[in-house]
């Protein structure tokens, strides 16, 4: 067979599983999915097939239809408050059954059964009937629990049980600033060092920062890049997107001193640690952030300060917060002493400790206790640090404080993929097709989550990383939001362009982020860029996600930049994103020099300069036309006083155009205030370019600290710009 065209058998096959076997591209072109590509994303669902085997996949697909009468409970059960619906019960023709709810405080209420006829069906040599049953709409929001009593698909299953999940029909907005406009900066934090740092941002320059922000500027939040942990050990991962867990903090962004015990430390130890501050701070002079080198140096200290041991008091505190955050802090834990015993992927270490509940790893567990408790006690300390900042950005009169991010997934060989393995999908990574700035398309190496294996969990693990990152936050913005309903899954060993769409349950994804931030009080906002189904955007409204607008990517359909009245309302909208060069760098074309040079363009680079200068110039032009902008333009030139003033000039005048758009938040990035101009990643590179290794940096390229910040005359400009 033709192996470029899919057989409709395997077409139909992939349907059933939620494998999209063709798509638009960003240039409106469709394109078909090749046969190896889908069955490759069909192996890493599970389902093995042949393509040139029509048998064995008409096979494929009655199992796939059976897949519902084979339990006698659907996996999980996600619904809107508000909503009635009817549920489908799986039993032995003729078999009776019950229905009860058990809500998340324990108490239970039966659910009505509905005179509602369905064929029994033969599954398994087995007639299997199916019973409706009604869920009411005044079901309280929370975590609930199914109990169906009297008859299993199984003779031995007197009963089975089921997530009920009912969710937010709409996450409330109005409650928060009295539903005025809000505006507030975007930081990636390592980058934002001050002199007391020990070679990199933190938590403590999280909260000076958002009192500047805040106090001084007047902004209502601070958007902080993905906080989550990497690897243990060197080399350490550093992009944020690219963490070893979602659900745990990164230690390196603790402020040493401020632990309460570290001023316990006496003799010896208190010299160790003054010389290890020494050594650190002298990094800040580097232009280029050395987490190997920093995380070497603070966690000699922190050792030093966690053998100290801690109060009652203390201690009890530490056993509270060990018993809140459950057996996955444990896991993240045990995943790090392992990672220090046994350097490099886990895939790699003996086999009876690849898994997380074997007993090998128990054994472990228990010869390695103390230093499972250190990873443990690291992340209360960074539980507390965020609380601590959180509360400084609220004193320091933001609205919102912090929102914090969350990144895509997770490293293949870090923590999550490793106590996850049962719920990631083995043999493909998440990406992106190819678009205007990623011409290649892009493989993020992360195992996506398998959508029938969530639904299996209850959703718990989804759950459970929402919670940590919602906390102690006014709000969360959701990389790559359109993950929630479809994920570009790429083979292992295919090219980025060689993958497919697989859909994922987003009434269940995303109603239950509107649950876990509703509870928490907080803001969502959705990074909807890119190749995007238009109903996703409409979706996400309905349910109350803010989507995101970026001043580069508006454009009206006959390639015009979009007037700022056209822009959506529940939106986020800034100039730029940390995927492209600040504002100044862009200006000046810095994201087409840097895809020159490392040869990422697909098109000629004259033709390449050509269209991305007429593109900067129409926003220019329309920034003037508004009356924006007054000042003659010249040739780019060097950054000296006067081009500098030139292009701050055009910098004020893009935040003055975004601040004409109807959109709910605006963003200025803390890079722009800067008046940075350096990319602090190039999409598509791993070592080609220095991606989230510069520090903070200002017109001129000399580093600057977060002390500096304040007499950056283009700051203020921007703030007010975007305030007023």
């Amino acid at each position: 067979m033709d192996h470029d065209r899919p057989s409709e058998a395997l077409l139909e096959l992939a349907r059933r599983y939620g494998v999209s076997t063709d798509y638009w591209d960003w240039q409106g072109r469709h394109v078909p999915v090749s046969t190896d590509t889908i069955c490759h994303v069909l192996a890493a669902l599970g389902v093995d097939v042949d393509a040139d085997d029509d048998d064995a996949i008409r096979a494929a697909i009655q199992h796939a239809d059976e897949r519902h009468w084979r339990r006698t409970l659907p996996a999980s059960v996600v619904v809107r408050e508000g909503r009635v619906e009817w549920l489908p019960v799986h039993v032995p023709h003729g078999q009776p059954v019950e229905l009860e709810i058990i809500f998340e405080d324990g108490t239970r209420r039966p659910a009505g059964q509905v005179d509602h006829w369905v064929d029994p069906r033969w599954v398994g040599g087995r007639q299997i009937g199916e019973a409706t049953f009604e869920l009411p709409a005044d079901l309280p929001l929370g975590w609930h629990r199914l109990r169906a009593h009297g008859g299993g698909i199984r003779e031995s299953d007197r009963t089975a049980e089921a997530a009920l999940v009912v969710t937010p029909a709409r996450l409330a907005l109005e409650s928060v600033a009295d539903g005025r406009r809000l505006w507030g900066g975007a930081a990636q934090l390592y980058q934002v060092r001050s002199r007391r740092s020990w070679g990199i941002g933190d938590l403590g320059d999280l909260g000076t920062l958002t009192e500047w922000l805040g106090r001084d500027l007047g902004a209502d939040f601070l958007l902080v890049n993905p906080l989550h942990a990497p690897q243990p050990v060197s080399p350490i991962e550093p992009s944020p997107y690219l963490p070893s867990t979602r659900r745990f903090s990164d230690p390196i962004y603790l402020v040493v001193e401020d632990i309460p015990e570290f001023a316990q430390l006496s003799g010896a130890a208190r010299d160790r640690a003054e010389q290890a501050a020494e050594q650190a701070r002298a990094l800040n002079q580097l232009d280029t952030i050395d987490r190997d080198r920093v995380w070497a140096l603070k966690r000699s200290v922190l050792a030093e300060v966690y053998a100290l041991g801690l109060s009652a008091a203390r201690s009890a505190a530490f056993e509270e917060y060990r018993r809140t955050a459950g057996r996955g802090l444990i896991d993240f834990a045990t995943w790090c002493a392992l990672q220090v015993e046994y350097p490099g992927p886990w895939q790699r270490w003996p086999e009876d400790l690849r898994r997380a509940d074997s007993p090998q790893v128990a054994i472990f567990r228990e010869e390695h206790f103390d230093e499972v408790g250190f990873y443990c006690w690291l992340q209360w300390q960074l539980d507390q640090q965020l609380a601590a900042a959180q509360r400084r950005a609220k004193a320091a009169g933001m609205a919102l404080g912090i929102i914090k991010d969350l990144a895509v997934g997770v490293h293949p060989e870090g923590a999550d993929s490793w106590s996850l393995a049962d719920v990631l999908a083995q043999g493909a990574t998440v990406g992106a097709p190819p678009d205007q700035f990623n011409q290649l398309g892009q493989n993020w190496h992360q195992p996506p989550w398998r959508p029938d294996r969530l639904a299996e969990a209850g959703y718990g693990p989804y759950r459970d990383l929402l919670r940590t990152v919602l906390k102690d936050s006014g709000g969360i913005r959701v990389d790559h939001v359109i993950g929630l309903f479809r994920l570009w899954w790429v083979p292992i060993g295919s090219t980025a362009d060689a993958g497919a769409y697989v859909r994922y349950d987003y009434e269940a994804l995303v109603g239950i982020l509107a649950l876990e931030a509703q509870r928490a009080g907080a803001f969502v906002i959705g990074e909807d860029l890119g190749v995007v189904e238009p109903m996703a955007r409409d979706y996400l409204r309905e349910r109350g996600i803010l989507g995101t607008s970026i001043l580069w990517f508006e454009w009206t359909g006959d390639g015009h930049p979009l007037p700022p009245e056209h822009y959506r309302e529940l939106c986020l909208t800034a100039v730029t994103t940390h995927d492209l060069p600040p504002t100044a760098g862009y200006l000046n074309l810095e994201h087409v020099r840097i895809r020159e040079e490392l040869e990422l363009l697909t098109r000629p680079v004259a033709e390449e300069r050509e269209i991305e200068q007429a593109a900067v110039t129409g926003f220019v032009d329309l920034a003037r036309d508004r009356g924006l902008l007054t000042s003659t333009p010249s040739h780019p030139g060097a950054p000296g006083s006067d081009s500098v003033r030139e292009s701050d000039d055009r910098v004020v005048a893009l935040h003055r155009l975004i601040a004409l758009t109807p959109s709910r938040m605006l963003l200025a990035a803390v890079a722009d205030l800067a008046g940075d101009r350096r990319a602090i990643n190039q999409p598509g590179t791993m070592d080609e370019y220095p991606n989230w290794r510069l520090p903070l940096a200002g017109a001129d390229g000399t580093l600057l600290l977060l002390e500096d910040l304040p007499a950056v005359p283009v700051a203020r400009r921007i703030a007010d710009a975007l305030r007023d």
